[in-house]
């Protein structure tokens, strides 16, 4: 049976605080845990105003005090702006304070321009080309081995999981023997490339027999398809404005965006937005039945950002209702 689960930005809200953005998203996890979801997951993003995950642990210890069984992590950490030393000794306490409940999810990606270089005092292209040895020498710091032991870290047992847009991941994810988690709803060129190129050489591990994926989805479900479409243009703008240079806060709905651009940017939302499930909870379930199928997804997880954050929630409760059986 596919398992679901959540994928939040923390989104900042124009008009709102990130002590707003870090409340709702408590709120949204604590939703996501009594609608009957696995996993909720926070991304790491820097030098974004309208982004508020950048210290994902934090935030992480944050939600897991205000929650009891859901699993949270990482959707995920990106291993380059780091040390593997510094995660280990990050996801370690994580994984002290609540034992049984973390994943672990690592990506190459820096998550910002070069002007988070600087500010980190790394060489992130460097950094990126040392990421499969930084994930090996992370995975083995908490196994103990070596010289050094980070403490907490040491002896810790996250759910380490590969994440990817590309052929990469997957490939890294198939050596490891690592279950694999692919951002098609922000990036889904790769996606059944990427599928079946890990499944085809994954070779098996102590943490995970046999592959198994994850696929991310765009989630906007209301009572009728026109309200789903207003509430998913505030992402939909998100995504005009960054992919032209304008990133910002999350803008408040606009009714009839699409309509309002011109015909080159209505192509790239529709290219963006192929995993994405925008409707009524009947029309939701088709869709995501549908991609799961297209997939063979072992789980889905949800992302979409709407601006009023009770919204989000009431879409989530609306589209698990109809998933589950």
């Amino acid at each position: 049976m596919t398992q679901f689960s959540v994928l939040d930005l923390v989104p900042v809200r124009e008009g709102g605080s990130v002590g707003d953005a870090l409340t709702a998203a408590t709120d949204l996890a604590k939703a996501a845990e009594a609608a009957g979801c696995k996993r909720f997951w926070v991304a790491e993003h820097h030098a974004m105003e309208g982004i508020a995950g950048g210290a994902t642990s934090v935030v992480l210890a944050h939600i897991g005090n205000a929650t009891s069984t859901i699993r949270i992590g990482s959707g995920g950490i990106m291993l380059p702006n780091h040390t593997p030393f510094q995660i280990a000794e990050q996801f370690g306490t994580l994984d002290a304070l609540f034992p049984g409940r973390i994943d672990l999810g690592l990506g190459r990606a820096p998550g910002a321009g070069p002007e988070l270089q600087r500010a980190l005092r790394k060489d992130l292209h460097r950094a990126a080309e040392m990421f499969p040895q930084d994930v090996v020498e992370l995975m083995a710091l908490m196994k103990g081995e070596g010289a050094i032991h980070p403490t907490p870290g040491r002896g810790a047992e996250p759910e380490f999981w590969m994440l990817g847009s590309s052929l990469f991941g997957a490939q890294l994810a198939a050596k490891l023997g690592l279950p694999y988690a692919f951002a098609s709803h922000f990036a889904p060129d790769h996606l059944d490339a990427a599928l079946e190129l890990y499944r085809r050489d994954f070779q098996p591990s102590e943490a995970c027999e046999k592959p198994h994926v994850m696929a991310a989805m765009n989630l906007f479900v209301a009572d009728s398809e026109d309200e789903a479409e207003y509430l998913a243009s505030s992402q939909l703008q998100a995504f005009v404005a960054l992919r032209t240079g304008r990133p910002g806060k999350l803008p408040p709905p606009v009714k009839n965006f699409r309509d309002s651009l011109p015909a080159q940017a209505q192509a790239m939302l529709a290219h963006i937005g192929q995993a994405s499930a925008i409707g009524t909870p009947a029309t939701a379930r088709e869709t995501v039945e549908s991609f799961v199928v297209r997939t063979g997804a072992d789980e889905i997880v949800f992302g979409g950002s709407t601006y009023d954050a009770a919204a989000r929630i009431r879409s989530l409760e609306l589209a698990m209702d109809a998933l589950q059986p």
